[in-house]
């Protein structure tokens, strides 16, 4: 797909696919108003911010994928030890979350990636529950993208090139993202905290690995 094209379709599946965890948090009432308020202070200006850089002075795919991967591995391996941020309980509010979602919603709207999966693992490192996190993190996701799609659309007004998504890709995925979010957050609860963690470290992980062969890839050419 035609860059920057990948960002805005990648958000517009964030917009489809969340909704189905949102709704079985919701009536599981596990969605921390509060905690997701605090994200959204940050990363809905982050997101448009990142819309911005990401048409007129976003770097390469190759340099993207470098710096995703160095964050993702650092992140997952520190799941995967089992250590969190050693800080004064409740330290993770206010201005540094606002602060976190920020930078985590410009990265998200210059890559596309809704920033839930850099929000989920980091709040989790610094201590706050998985099942705190994601209904949150989702939420957040949520509401960023669609400021993203929405961004894109009205840059691709006054921008040439491949700036709007590819609504028939970003669709079809959402759709399978809508059903996956669904069952998820369903098995949510019966998961060992434990688990999850090394769960989610172990995506990170993993994700940081492809970036790093797709990069080297990308040099190949």
């Amino acid at each position: 797909m035609p860059s920057p094209a990948v960002t805005p379709t990648n958000l517009l599946y964030n917009l489809v696919a969340t909704p189905g965890a949102l709704f079985r948090y919701g009536r599981a009432g596990a969605i921390d108003l509060r905690l997701t308020g605090q994200l959204l202070v940050g990363t809905v200006p982050g997101v448009a911010a990142g819309s911005i850089l990401r048409v007129y002075a976003a770097p390469g795919d190759r340099e993207f994928r470098l710096l995703a991967a160095a964050v993702l591995l650092a992140l997952g391996m520190w799941l995967c030890s089992g250590r969190g941020i050693r800080a004064r309980p409740g330290w993770m509010t206010g201005t540094p979350l606002a602060i976190t979602g920020l930078l985590v919603g410009v990265v998200g709207g210059i890559y596309g990636i809704g920033g839930g999966s850099l929000l989920g693992p980091m709040l989790v490192g610094a201590g706050l529950s998985v099942a705190r996190v994601a209904p949150a993190a989702m939420a957040s996701t949520l509401v960023t993208s669609t400021v993203g799609v929405g961004s894109y659309a009205l840059l691709s007004l006054f921008t040439s090139g491949p700036v709007r998504p590819d609504w028939a890709i970003g669709l079809s995925c959402g759709l399978g993202g809508l059903v996956g979010g669904y069952v998820g957050a369903r098995l949510q609860p019966h998961l060992p905290e434990a688990v999850l963690r090394a769960l989610l470290g172990t995506v990170a992980v993993g994700l940081a690995a492809l970036y790093i062969l797709q990069a080297s890839c990308l040099l190949g050419r």
